[in-house]
C-alpha cells in the first residue's frame, strides 16, 4: 500500500486548509470585517475595496470551512435574497514548531 506524502495529506487536513486561509491577506481581510456584525457580501466588497466576486468566492470557502455562517436573510426590492454572513471567530492563533502546526480559534 503506497504511503501519502506530507504535502497530500495536508491537503485533506481541515486545519492546514484554515490556516493556509487565515495567511491570505483578502480572506482575513473579509473574516475580520464581520466579526462585531454582520454584512452582506457588497457591503463587505465596498468596504474592503474588492470586487463582489472576490469577496463571494471567498465568502463561499469561508462557509465550507465554518469559519463564518449565514446570520440572516434579507430579501431585496428586487426580489432577491440577500444573505449576511458573520464570522464564528474573533481570534486566530497559529504556532508552528515542527511539521504539525497548532491552531487556536477564538470564538466570536
Amino acid at each position: 500500500m503506497k504511503k501519502n506524502t506530507v504535502f497530500q495529506l495536508s491537503q485533506y487536513d481541515v486545519t492546514q486548509q484554515i490556516i493556509e486561509t487565515l495567511t491570505n491577506v483578502y480572506s482575513r481581510s473579509v473574516l475580520f470585517s464581520i466579526t462585531a456584525k454582520a454584512k452582506d457580501a457588497q457591503k463587505i466588497a465596498d468596504e474592503q475595496k474588492m470586487s463582489i466576486s472576490t469577496v463571494y468566492k471567498i465568502l463561499s470557502n469561508l462557509e465550507v470551512l465554518a469559519l463564518v455562517y449565514v446570520d440572516k436573510f434579507e430579501i431585496s426590492n428586487a426580489g432577491k435574497k440577500i444573505k449576511y454572513y458573520k464570522s464564528r471567530i474573533k481570534k486566530a492563533e497559529i504556532i508552528v514548531g515542527g511539521i504539525n502546526p497548532t491552531l487556536n480559534l477564538q470564538s466570536n
